[in-house]
């Protein structure tokens, strides 16, 4: 637990290839993907699936996060500003005249990643994902395959969260005492709550109880139940998080009340909580 003042300037460029800009942020979705496609590759192997079939179900995953991704960020919280840069949502870039991406192919706009990510667009975009490949892929059911690829997910987002923190974004409001980091890259001098730390650190939890689940008890036999604890526990941990978080816009000024993230968190709650209780019914 910290319990002292940490001043936090990162670098956040980790390689610089000629015109490319490589962010940490874009490392840790590397590894998070990469992890994830061993530890699905292991999973299958354990339950006697073939092998062939994890490749194209991680590239149905990776397309459904970072379409879901992208399109939360779009319509959840940034609407406002991506109606009028329309262009910014398909593409990594940003409106800048001073810069110049490509040698001047897209000129006034400078290449800056997509970093504009919303963890609940990336839920849906999976989920839509499964389906499309449930669809094309015909073997066992989609609450099977749901099951097993949210054991990976879970540790993804906490890689996921790390790049935020490398990035100073989605911080936590500001403590108020000598606890907390100052994140000196957004100019501030006061501490802030790491949100991103103790969401990353949750997700940490949260796959170790998946991965132990999985491989220690027959819970995963219930069609549903790891996948529905995965929605719940997840959003839970999303939904205690926003209380320490700086707000991140979005409809939450005309509700009122609770956050952005929270209102969209309520949702996956809920169904999480009814797959679980469905699972154990049709068990019995």
């Amino acid at each position: 637990m910290m319990i002292f003042k940490i001043d936090w300037a990162p670098n956040e460029v980790f390689l610089n290839l000629g015109p490319l800009t490589i962010y940490w942020y874009s490392v840790m979705f590397i590894i998070a993907f990469s992890l994830g496609y061993y530890i699905v590759q292991k999973i299958y192997i354990n339950d006697n699936k073939s092998v062939s079939l994890v490749e194209p179900l991680f590239i149905y995953v990776v397309f459904g996060t970072l379409i879901g991704a992208r399109l939360g960020e779009v319509f959840f919280y940034n609407w406002d500003y991506f109606q009028n840069h329309l262009i910014e949502i398909i593409l990594p870039i940003k409106k800048d005249i001073n810069s110049s991406m490509l040698f001047g192919f897209i000129d006034g706009y400078k290449f800056v990643g997509y970093r504009g990510l919303a963890s609940h667009g990336a839920t849906i975009g999976i989920i839509t994902a499964m389906f499309i490949y449930k669809y094309k892929f015909k073997y066992d059911s989609v609450l099977w395959i749901f099951d097993r690829i949210v054991i990976p997910i879970s540790i993804g987002g906490m890689f996921v969260r790390i790049g935020n923190f490398f990035n100073s974004e989605i911080v936590g409001n500001y403590t108020n005492s000598n606890f907390g980091v100052v994140f000196q890259n957004r100019g501030e001098i006061f501490p802030r709550h790491p949100a991103q730390l103790y969401e990353a650190f949750g997700y940490l939890l949260l796959f170790i109880l998946l991965w132990n689940i999985y491989w220690k008890t027959d819970l995963k036999k219930y069609k549903g139940f790891t996948f529905g604890l995965f929605l719940t526990c997840l959003f839970s941990i999303r939904v205690l998080v926003e209380n320490v978080k700086e707000s991140q816009g979005g409809f939450e000024e005309t509700l009122g009340i609770l956050s952005t993230g929270q209102w969209l968190s309520i949702p996956f709650i809920i169904i999480g909580i009814c797959l679980m209780l469905y699972s154990k019914r049709k068990s019995n």
